[in-house]
This record gives structure tokens, C-alpha cells and sequence, in this order.
């Protein structure tokens, strides 16, 4: 085993350990501290795979202005944590449901074959053209619409948590 192979073991590892975390914390805020963890991990494999324009996005976006308005929307919210319940029916079913995707996925992947079929872009027009122009031209042009609905859809997250707050005070 190389030692790349090995750094994406471990990188896969901590970023299966704290996808695990965003959803068993019982703390909001250290589920949004695992849920950064997630996004480090992510950004890392986007520099193992020479997208070093996309790590820079995935730090700078999600891990950091995406999560400040998570965590500022929990703030506000004033999310308490219920410390004496127990749900381990609910950690029970979900792990399994998650056991079951794994093995679902693992059965999927070992029993199809790839087409071979390739895409317009390859190494040479990304060196050509670079990542940051091939990224917007796509962005506002094939994919407007989703870019736009995505911005909607998150401004009215922010009024819907506002509006929340504000009938508790």
C-alpha cells in the first residue's frame, strides 16, 4: 500500500467518524463543529483529485460562510438539548438502515461495469481553459436555474428561522 492510498484511508476514515458525529450529537453546536470536520475531509479529497479551485470553494463556502449561518440560525433559534431522553430505537433503525445502503451500494458498484463513455472536458482543456472558467461558465449557463432556486430556497430558511425566533420573544 503507498502512502497516498494510505492518506485517503485515513482521510475517508475521519470523514466517515465525523459524518457519524453530525448526526449522533446530542449538541447542536458539536454537531456543526463534526459537520465542518466533514467539509476539511471533503476539501481534502478535492486535492487529492488535482481540483485545487474546488477545496478552496468547499472551505471557504461551506465550511466557512454556510456554517456561520448554520451556526448563527441555532443561535437564534436557541435549540435546547434534551439530556434525559434516551433514542436508541431511533439509533438502532437508522444504523441498520445505514448498514443496508452500505452493503446496497458495495453490491451495486462490484456488479455494474463502466461504459467508457467520456465527457467534452479532459486534462487538456482543463489546463487550456482552467477550473474557475470551466466552473462559471457552467454555473450560469447550464445550471442558472438550480444556482438561483438554491439562493431562494436559502433565504427563505433564513426568514422561516427569524420568524420562529421572533414569536418566542
Amino acid at each position: 500500500m503507498d502512502i497516498q492510498t494510505l492518506f485517503f484511508a485515513v482521510v475517508a476514515a475521519v470523514a466517515i467518524l465525523s459524518g457519524i458525529l453530525v448526526i449522533t450529537c446530542r449538541n447542536p453546536i458539536n454537531s456543526a463543529l463534526s459537520l465542518v470536520m466533514t467539509f476539511f475531509c471533503l476539501a481534502t479529497f478535492y486535492v487529492m483529485l488535482d481540483a485545487p479551485f474546488m477545496a478552496a470553494i468547499q472551505v471557504i463556502v461551506y465550511a466557512g460562510a454556510i456554517m456561520v449561518l448554520i451556526i448563527f440560525v441555532i443561535m437564534l433559534l436557541n435549540v435546547r438539548v434534551e439530556s434525559g431522553k434516551k433514542y436508541t430505537h431511533g439509533v438502532l433503525i437508522g444504523s441498520i438502515m445505514a448498514v443496508l445502503l452500505l452493503f446496497e451500494a458495495f453490491y451495486f458498484l462490484n456488479r455494474s461495469s463502466l461504459t467508457g463513455a467520456r465527457g467534452m472536458i479532459d486534462a487538456n482543456v482543463v489546463q487550456n481553459v482552467g477550473h474557475v472558467e470551466l466552473i462559471g461558465r457552467a454555473m450560469y449557463t447550464d445550471f442558472l436555474l438550480p444556482f438561483e432556486i438554491t439562493s431562494i430556497l436559502l433565504l427563505v430558511a433564513i426568514i422561516g428561522a427569524v420568524i420562529l425566533a421572533k414569536k418566542k420573544i
